[in-house]
């Protein structure tokens, strides 16, 4: 399967996401190419209008970075909604736009963890068909962000959903460095839809695909977005058996790696091997341990992950409440 656009194309996207000059110049980029679709629509030409409903998703997809130092997840909760329908009217546009896919599969799938499987979880021990219901929720929304991540490699390799599942091996081979953050998305939301699915035995059949989007991702760049995919491994490896593939050593060298390249400054590693491997051994004393350093973790130290550290923060704060019920001692 060939890339389209070439190789090179696809890594100055890339390349471009990550760049913090770009992301600070994202409000200037979109204030212009809003403009531009206003005047574009009420001069009625076809070109230039999709031209500046580009711009305006290049924007968009390079941006993200107000969000995520915001320390208000409250106001951010009721701002992302927007955001997301924002993307999805410009990808019916330009449906092949793998910066907004790729914002898309993101957006969705972190949302859906924040504000509504967080919910789920919380709400659980006092009004259960509401957890049931966010449940639900969260599940789709999952699928969504896993939509939006497949259409993304299948624009840069044509066919690819249809190979994942028929040889993933195959697959996954064709997949380049410039690939990682739809992998991970990918795997990410799938992986978060399977654990809301556990009586869908269809669902639950695609924990392999799960792992292989993730181990591929892992060998092209394992350093990418400062351990993400590690933290992610974390789970996956420590939620299972070792009758269905897990392995606790292996929770534990990710836990390592993610902590090396976070430097310390996330808390989702810490959460990951409490909720995943601490429980699982029943070791109350280092879950406890592990998620005392997360609620401890600075949220300043590194302002673009204030945000998703708030977030976790407070889930470490309901784990710790539930210990009693966690733990037989």
């Amino acid at each position: 399967m060939r890339v389209r656009g070439g190789e090179s194309s696809r890594r100055r996207r890339y390349n471009a996401a990550m760049n913090p000059a770009r992301q600070r110049a994202r409000s200037i980029e979109f204030a212009a190419a809003a403009a531009v679709v206003a005047t574009s629509v009420m001069l009625g030409g076809c070109s230039i209008k999709k031209f500046a409903i580009r711009k305006l998703g290049d924007a968009l997809a390079e941006g993200g970075s107000t969000y995520a130092k915001d320390d208000d997840p409250e106001l951010i909760r009721g701002a992302v909604p927007f955001g997301l329908k924002l993307t999805e009217s410009l990808l019916e546009q330009t449906p092949d736009h793998l910066g907004l896919l790729t914002a898309a599969a993101s957006g969705f799938t972190q949302y859906a963890y924040a504000f509504v499987h967080e919910d789920a979880d919380e709400v659980e021990d006092r009004d259960m068909p509401a957890a049931a219901a966010l449940r639900v929720r969260a599940r789709r929304l999952y699928l969504r962000g896993r939509d939006y991540a497949l259409r993304g490699l299948d624009v840069s390799h044509p066919g690819f959903q249809t190979a994942l599942r028929a040889d993933p091996v195959r697959a996954l081979a064709t997949a380049d460095a410039g690939d990682v953050p739809l992998l991970y998305w990918a795997g990410a939301s799938w992986g978060g839809a399977i654990s809301l699915s556990k009586d869908d035995p269809d669902m639950v059949a695609d924990l392999s695909l799960v792992g292989a989007l993730l181990q591929r991702a892992l060998s092209l760049d394992e350093a990418w977005d400062a351990g993400s995919i590690h933290e992610f491994m974390i789970s996956y490896e420590g939620a299972r058996s070792d009758a269905m593939g897990g392995s606790v050593a292996r929770a534990r060298a990710h836990f390592d790696r993610a902590l090396e390249l976070s430097k310390g400054n996330r808390a989702a590693p810490l959460i990951n091997l409490a909720e995943n491997v601490s429980i699982r051994n029943q070791d109350r004393a280092e879950f406890v341990a592990l998620l005392n350093r997360a609620i401890a973790v600075d949220v300043d130290a590194r302002p673009e992950w204030r945000l998703v550290n708030l977030v976790l923060k407070r889930r470490a704060r309901w784990l710790l409440s539930r210990a009693d019920l966690l733990f037989a001692d």
